[in-house]
């Protein structure tokens, strides 16, 4: 086993999942881990791990959302690994954080690392095969919500919101359970 997965083994080794749904997730993740000659490439035609962040302000009473430019719908920030994060998909996940939402942000100090796990499938388009993204997501807190701004090649905007409304706009259930995963974490139940 290389030490990229032996590696993402480790990490995946210590999530405990919700449902029946990320338990496969996670299952699928693991196994795919130890097969994907360069599991963080967006090269990697099948499947490829990516990061996201659940992003939180400093009180745990917000969080934000991005509208996603191309999928036209709202998300947690989150991307594919780039060299500068050192394999390691806690760095990619902040990098990402940072990037669309303009905010200083680090690791929630409490909550599970990672928070949720996530295999979902990308369309083809006309420069890309359909593949599927194996997602490993994170609580981080935004420590400079003011500073909240959008990169419009990244999306068509970012907001802050209550978890109330964040929810009744999660469309997919693991999104909401990664929401819920996070409310319970930052203890705004």
């Amino acid at each position: 086993m290389s030490d990229t997965a032996a590696s993402l083994e480790e990490l995946l080794a210590r999530h405990v999942p919700a449902d029946a749904k990320e338990r496969e997730d996670l299952e699928r993740m693991r196994a795919l881990a130890a097969s994907l000659a360069q599991p963080f490439s967006r090269a990697q035609a099948p499947a490829h791990f990516t990061a996201s962040a659940v992003v939180v302000d400093p009180t745990g009473t917000r969080v934000v959302l991005v509208h996603h430019g191309k999928l036209k719908r709202w998300l947690q920030p989150g991307g594919h690994a780039e060299a500068v994060d050192g394999q390691k998909l806690e760095a990619t996940a902040l990098r990402e954080a940072r990037e669309e939402t303009g905010c200083q942000v680090r690791l929630h100090p409490s909550a599970p690392r990672p928070l949720d796990v996530d295999v979902h499938g990308i369309p083809a388009r006309k420069d890309e095969p359909g593949h599927l993204h194996l997602d490993v997501r994170y609580l981080v807190v935004g420590e400079n919500p003011e500073a909240l701004a959008h990169d419009p090649a990244e999306s068509l905007g970012a907001r802050w919101m209550g978890w109330d409304e964040a929810l009744a706009l999660a469309d997919e259930a693991p999104l909401r359970r990664m929401l819920e995963k996070a409310r319970t974490a930052v203890g705004a139940d």
